[in-house]
Parts: structure tokens; C-alpha cells; sequence
């Protein structure tokens, strides 16, 4: 037992550190599949909390569970191809996306939870009543001391998915009213907007392509799309962050979420087309590692601009 009384700073962080390897090597955490499982921990808690929560959504797991939008997006999709999971639209708001396992997704949970009540009666067994009191007396006290003080989260408060119906008149629609309203273009650019949503909609090939779309609270509030260029060039397109979004990373986020599918999909680079006059997105693209390839004046949307095209090898 440690007993942290006239120790440093230092050392205290060491015994904190040393708990939580104590820990995670007890339950198994480290295992590739947690209760010798397919399943990660990480995977395993999310079905735990889709099955143990009313109407859970992903928002709501992003900010219970602190994990990274994009992570958790892509471990719902995962388990939708796999059949454990299905969404259903909420009967009390219809922007709202309720989590539920399939049949097969209950009979994974129950299987897991199973498991873990064995193993966990199996390291209690090993303790007297009143050893099993004083563990259950720390833990309380542990999660007592830290929990007082979750005051921060963890994540963006938002949550990235895949297209639906219904998502590309949003997108269409938010690009008109705010490139109006912060930099005056004209309908000119709404209409180019409806023409791309529609190529993309028309010849939209899953293995290659992709669009996310970012919610909070229940609320479209972003979006971004990967569209094949050729063979081996791949193209972003619309990204667009809702002003009430803004400053909680989701336009990185979203720009990472391109450039990690990119990779996957096997593209050697990925470009895009912007103008000099979107400062924001200009920044997160060089902190991408993007590189300014070429420059041209041009009069389009109403406005004189300055477009250029940036391109990020992969």
C-alpha cells in the first residue's frame, strides 16, 4: 500500500500511474478483445451503454463517455455492417437518432456482461467479507474524490455520421445563407453547391467517397465530403461549420476525418479548391500539412476572388 503523506508532486502523479496500470492489467483491459471478446474495451462499453440507457444517442455517449467524435463514429458504423446496431428516429424530435441493439447486438451485450459477473465474482471469491467491504469502501471513495470535480469534458460536444436523407438540403441550403451573409456571394454559389450534392448523390460510390455529417444536439451543425478525383487523387469538398459550432475543433475534426478515409481508400493525394477570402478553413488546411499548389484571380459568386488549390500528399 502506498501512503501518500510529505511526498512530491512528482511522486504522486507516479502512484496515480501506478494504480491505473495495477487496474487495467487486473481487469484485462489491455487484452485485444476485452473477456476474450471481439470486442475492444472501448467497443464493449459503448454496447454496455446503448443497452443499460434510455434512448441513448451519439451525442449523448460522446459527452457521457469522452471519446472522440470521429472514433465513436466510426465504431457505430462498424457495428451497424456488422449487424448490432440499428438507428431509429425519435418520436419526440425527429432530428434525434436513437441507438438500438439488433437482436444480434443483445445476444453480444449479454454474452459480455455475463463474462464480466464471472470474472468479477472470481477476484471477489478471493477475498473475506471484510476485505470485499474495504475494496468496495475505496473504490467509492476513488470515484468520489475524482468524479466531484468533472466540471471539463473530455470531447467536442458534437458527433460525426454519414449521409442521409434529407442531409444534402442542408448542406445546400446552409452554404447560401452563410456565404451571403459573411461574404456576400450571390446564388450563383448556392447553385454550384446543388450541382456538386447532386453529382455526388448521383454517382456516389461508398468504397471511394464519403460525407460527414457533423450534429449537435440533435442539430446539423457541419459538413464535409470526399469525392474521387481519379484514381489516385481524391478531392475535399464543402466544408462548412455552423457559426454556433465554431471554436470546439470540428472543422480539424472533420478535415482529419477526409484526410484518415483518404488514406484508407488507397488515394496518394488529396486536393481541394478554395478561395483566399476563407481565412478559418485556410488555417486548418496548413495545419493539415496542405500546400499552396497554385493561385488565380477570378470574379465568381458576385464577388472578386482569389481561388486557389491546395494539395496534401499522402
Amino acid at each position: 500500500m502506498i501512503i501518500l503523506l510529505n511526498i512530491s508532486n512528482e511522486e504522486r502523479i507516479q502512484a496515480v500511474r501506478h494504480f491505473n496500470r495495477f487496474i487495467t492489467r487486473h481487469i484485462g483491459a489491455l487484452r485485444e478483445g476485452l473477456l476474450h471478446s471481439p470486442y475492444s474495451l472501448t467497443e464493449s462499453r459503448i454496447l454496455f451503454e446503448i443497452a443499460n440507457n434510455d434512448n441513448p444517442t451519439a451525442s449523448n455517449l460522446t459527452q457521457q463517455m469522452g471519446l472522440d467524435a470521429g472514433y465513436l463514429s466510426r465504431i457505430l458504423a462498424q457495428f451497424e455492417e456488422k449487424g448490432l446496431l440499428y438507428k431509429e428516429r425519435s418520436l419526440k424530435d425527429a432530428r434525434q437518432r436513437i441507438l438500438k441493439l439488433t437482436a444480434e447486438g443483445v445476444k453480444a451485450y449479454a454474452k459480455l456482461n455475463e463474462r464480466s459477473n464471472i470474472e468479477i465474482a472470481e477476484l471477489l471469491r478471493e477475498l473475506s467479507d471484510s476485505e470485499q467491504q474495504q475494496l468496495i469502501n475505496a473504490m467509492k471513495t476513488v470515484e468520489g474524490l475524482i468524479s466531484k470535480n468533472e466540471s471539463f469534458t473530455f470531447s467536442g460536444p458534437y458527433f460525426l455520421r454519414q449521409h442521409e436523407p434529407g442531409d444534402m438540403g442542408w448542406v445546400v441550403h446552409k452554404h447560401g445563407i452563410l456565404y451571403s451573409q459573411e461574404y456576400g456571394w450571390d446564388e450563383s454559389f448556392e447553385a454550384l453547391v446543388s450541382q456538386i450534392v447532386a453529382d455526388f448523390i448521383n454517382n456516389y460510390n461508398p468504397k471511394r467517397e464519403r460525407c460527414w455529417i457533423a450534429e449537435m444536439n440533435g442539430e446539423i451543425v457541419g459538413s464535409i465530403f470526399v469525392v474521387e478525383g481519379s484514381a489516385d487523387t481524391a478531392k475535399l469538398r464543402l466544408l462548412i461549420v455552423d457559426p454556433k459550432a465554431r471554436g470546439v475543433g470540428l472543422g480539424s475534426q472533420l478535415v482529419e476525418e477526409c484526410i484518415n478515409f483518404s488514406r484508407r481508400a488507397g488515394y496518394k493525394k488529396l486536393v481541394l479548391w478554395t478561395n483566399s477570402i476563407l481565412k478559418e478553413a485556410r488555417h486548418i488546411y496548413q495545419k493539415k500539412g496542405f500546400i499552396l499548389v497554385d493561385e488565380e484571380k477570378h470574379h465568381s459568386f458576385g464577388q472578386d476572388l482569389v481561388g486557389e488549390t491546395w494539395e496534401l500528399l499522402l
